[in-house]
């Protein structure tokens, strides 16, 4: 199939190659090996995923493994946010040393709660100011754990200070994952200014395309390969790389 226009907007990719340059493909769960890092690679570039996102302490041996192929994204300050900001930016700064080209850091949620905006774009411009402008800063909102009125606050505070994307989840909160609601309102709020990445609880290809309708520019999936099958309806078992 070729690609196809929502009524509501957004270009949906209309075939499994398409839909998978938006692809983050995932793996942080704590139990990961070396090994499984680089399946998670060999995979990500057999299905044309546009990076993979593992842990700190995998993104050297993930950035040789795919070097030339995809890019390598990490997290920061995962899974709860409760770091403090200088933390934040050293770890941020030491993927980037080791080879990571995108950060994924988690806000301090419970700043967000109280309505200490101010807080949270300062942690996010430490965090900014220690990742290169050449390489994308996510900023991870928790959004099921936010009111809309949270939501667009944070997304406001993490345009402010110089984040390139919003993301809606950690995929480790109990409140859940990402929601079509939560993407359309966080695209809403940062239009063209950020891009924005749904993750969490992301398995099939309806709930990607969804995403994607909502307003999503990138997908992280730890469940890729059956997400991407989804197109010619012979998915195989969605795997769980903890996201």
């Amino acid at each position: 199939m070729s690609d196809a226009t929502s009524p509501s907007g957004p270009t949906v990719p209309g075939d499994a190659a398409t839909l998978a340059r938006y692809v983050d493909h995932t793996l942080l769960k704590p139990e990961a090996t070396t090994a499984d890092v680089t399946a998670l690679v060999e995979e990500g570039a057999r299905l044309g995923v546009f990076s993979v996102c593992v842990s700190p302490t995998f993104v050297a041996h993930a950035a040789r493994v795919a070097a030339g192929r995809l890019a390598v994204a990490t997290v920061c300050g995962f899974p709860s946010g409760k770091h403090v900001s200088a933390v934040k930016a050293a770890e941020a700064a030491r993927s980037v040393a080791d080879g990571a080209d995108e950060v994924d850091m988690v806000i301090d949620v419970g700043a967000a709660k109280e309505g200490a905006f101010d807080a949270v774009r300062a942690d996010v411009a430490a965090v900014r100011a220690a990742v290169p402008a050449e390489h994308l800063l996510k900023v991870i909102i928790e959004s099921a754990a936010l009111t809309d009125d949270e939501i667009v606050a944070v997304c406001r505070a993490a345009r402010d200070a110089g984040a390139d994307f919003v993301k809606t989840s950690t995929g480790f909160h109990p409140a859940g994952g990402a929601s079509v609601h939560a993407v359309a309102l966080m695209a809403d709020t940062v239009g063209d200014a950020l891009g924005v990445k749904a993750s969490g609880g992301v398995r099939t290809l309806d709930d990607a395309l969804a995403m994607v309708r909502a307003g999503a520019t990138r997908l992280g999936l730890s469940g890729t390969a059956a997400v991407l099958a989804g197109f010619t309806g012979d998915a195989p078992a969605a795997g769980d790389g903890g996201y």
